[in-house]
């Protein structure tokens, strides 16, 4: 949006921002803001930055915490949701050296910078562009408590059937399972997405469509072009930003939790890749297996090598792991096959022309930190074309029938995902140097992610769970 800090001084001055907002990434991936009145926002701003505590981040101790935020302000845009006029925009984090300030090793948007200059060098592409599926639930009402005496969670979606009881019910409901493209009125949610779509024009998200999915209890699914991986990271993290505060908005609330529905499909964040060089694909070629190349079937076997430990990165919620089971469309079994929803890797049957050939990572979710996920994802691919991993060698596939109708005897010779967050982690801690190379993650960022996964799952393992009173109370 912006070529230089005049534009943007101008675009302040001239259009009278009262308010400069800059975003910031923590370790998890949640947004955190700061903001300074607009006549505070100088040119001089750019060099010193903002100095912030990046131990309340997760990314280090006290000891040691002081960090510098640098605007990234080409891309900003006004907020929507602000009430007085306020220009925000995200950017990158440095920790204070001897001489000068250095980009911070752990902040996801150096991670993501670092893979991208890693793949670069490589000489395998020098460009690598993602397209992200968001899938998510809107809700009525969503409430919860965790109490030594009340442990319980009601959501309330008043498009479901399970809502058909009350008394002012209208008579459209979805059916569980029977959401898939609903139009309206038994699409309630067609508006919101409408105005969610609009708001992430303004935050320069391009939307492919959008549409109701299989989930009658108001899941629903943005779907955006694809962009430059730093970009569309960017863009995940405004996504999800203006997906929820337009759901507000509209007196909704919206969740990317991956099983938010007991017996409802889950959300996943699918994943679209596709590499260039020099202007040209990198993974057509008309005489191999879908269309795909020598070096993207390469790449699928790098992804499929160390997709358990990506699931580390890209499925980092204990609630992951209720999603990636066999019965609700989610893959769970770890391989590659043209137009198969039911494996790790899904090549579309669509995608037919060199400059659209591509791939699609099925199992991320929308808890993933998008800078480490995408950068971790880029990773594992480049690891499978330098070390040349054919991934019809490791029974991999293809596979063109649906992996969920097989034998159990079959089932049992394929490798699978992690079935829990906890053995996520352990396969991260046992194949993690492909994300060593070129220094993109370090030891350390890899370490701390491993300790703010295993608080969360101490935690939920301390928990006692409402499915226990029904199994145990009794006895």
């Amino acid at each position: 949006m912006f070529q230089n800090i005049n534009e943007i001084m101008d675009f302040i001055r001239k259009g009278e921002v009262r308010f400069v907002d800059f975003k910031m990434t923590d370790l998890k991936g949640r947004w955190k803001h700061l903001t300074i009145p607009a006549e505070r926002f100088t040119p001089s701003l750019l060099q010193t930055g903002i100095g912030f505590d990046g131990s309340n981040y997760g990314y280090t101790n006290v000891g040691h915490s002081d960090m510098v935020f640098i605007p990234s302000f080409a891309e900003a845009v006004i907020d929507p949701f602000v009430k007085d006029k306020t220009l925000t925009m995200a950017g990158d984090v440095m920790v204070i050296g001897e001489k000068e300030n250095v980009p911070f090793a752990q902040y996801p948007r150096n991670v993501a910078k670092a893979a991208l200059a890693y793949m670069q060098k490589s000489g395998i592409a020098d460009e690598a562009l993602l397209g992200p599926e968001y899938e998510f639930h809107l809700f009525n009402a969503a409430s919860r408590q965790i109490q030594p005496d009340r442990i319980f969670s009601v959501l309330r979606s008043d498009e479901s059937l399970r809502q058909a009881y009350q008394e002012n019910s209208l008579g459209h409901h979805n059916a569980p399972g029977g959401g898939y493209h609903a139009d309206i009125p038994d699409d309630s949610c067609y508006d919101l997405r409408n105005a969610i779509c609009a708001n992430l024009k303004q935050f320069g998200v391009r939307v492919k469509y959008h549409h109701h999915e299989v989930g009658g209890s108001g899941q629903q699914e943005v779907e955006v072009e694809l962009g430059d991986l730093l970009k569309l990271a960017d863009d995940t993290m405004a996504a999800k930003y203006v997906i929820r505060n337009t759901a507000k908005q509209h007196g909704m609330t919206a969740t990317f939790m991956p099983k938010p529905v007991y017996e409802e499909a889950g959300n996943g964040m699918h994943v679209h890749i596709l590499l260039r060089k020099d202007g040209r694909p990198v993974f057509y070629d008309e005489n191999g297996y879908a269309g795909l190349s020598e070096t993207a079937l390469y790449f699928i076997g790098g992804l499929l090598k160390h997709v358990k430990a990506l699931c580390a990165f890209t499925n980092p919620s204990t609630n992951s792991y209720k999603r990636l089971v066999p019965g609700f469309e989610a893959p769970v079994t770890i391989g590659y096959a043209l137009a198969n929803r039911s494996s790790v890797i899904r090549i579309p049957g669509y995608a037919r022309q060199p400059e659209t050939k591509r791939f699609e990572l099925r199992s991320p979710d929308g808890t993933c930190n998008p800078y480490y996920a995408f950068a971790a994802i880029l990773m594992a691919g480049i690891d499978g074309v330098i070390n040349r991993i054919s991934p019809s060698e490791h029974n991999w596939g293809p596979f063109d029938g649906s992996l969920y109708d097989l034998p159990e005897e079959q089932l049992a010779t394929l490798e699978h995902l992690p079935f829990s967050l906890r053995q996520a982690c352990q396969e991260l801690e046992n194949d993690h140097d492909f994300l060593l190379q070129g220094n993109v993650f370090t030891k350390e960022l890899i370490n701390n992610w491993l300790k703010a996964l295993y608080k969360d799952i101490s935690f939920v393992d301390y928990v006692p769970h409402p499915a226990e009173f029904d199994l145990y109370y009794d006895l």
